[in-house]
């Protein structure tokens, strides 16, 4: 018997109903804080970095995180410590989203975790999913990159600015391209 609840099985990776009044709420509650974190002042940084450890489900104790930033629930996020992310971060975090320490993101950086089927009645009729996607330690990710769904880069790596992540990427590699592609490995 399955009793999961959708929330559980958005987590899961599941097929989930998104308009479930748990993931709704949960939803509103996340743009209230994101609207509180993207109002503040230029020299409220510690109100950003109370605000992003109640809305994330894991920090570091050096976060910094520059508006406008959004998310769709916050408690799938777990940062390390020394991250940054400069203006217009978008994570969807339907699923899980990892990242390790000593991250660094330029502006734009996009990581979506929501999916939705390839069958169009399947997708028609709002069956969703979500995979996890986690990113490892030392990693510096360029100005408008994607990361889609599912997807994991390995630690010490560099994604190019512009590029669209759509399979995984090892450890110690600069990636770059639509599809990002490995340009070279680096020497650690």
């Amino acid at each position: 018997m399955n009793n999961l609840t959708e929330k559980e099985k958005m987590i899961q990776g599941k097929y989930y109903n998104a308009g479930d009044p748990e993931l709704a709420s949960d939803r509103l509650h996340a743009r209230s804080l994101v609207k509180e974190f993207n109002d503040t002042g230029v020299n409220e940084k510690a109100k950003r970095t109370t605000l992003l450890k109640t809305l994330f489900g894991k920090t570091g104790e050096k976060i910094y995180i520059e508006p406008f930033f959004h998310c769709d629930y916050g408690f799938n996020i777990r940062v390390g410590e020394h991250f940054y992310a400069n203006f217009d971060c978008i994570i969807l975090d339907c699923a899980p989203v990892t990242i390790g320490n000593n991250c660094m993101f330029a502006p734009g950086v996009h990581i979506y975790t929501a999916a939705h089927p390839i069958d169009p009645e399947e997708r028609i009729a709002g069956a969703e999913f979500a995979k996890a996607v986690t990113i490892g330690d030392n990693v510096w990710i360029g100005g408008r990159s994607i990361i889609n769904p599912g997807i994991t880069i390995g630690s010490n790596v560099v994604v190019g600015s512009g590029s669209v992540v759509t399979r995984d990427v090892p450890d110690n590699v600069v990636v770059a391209g639509n599809p990002a592609r490995m340009i070279k490995k680096i020497q650690v």
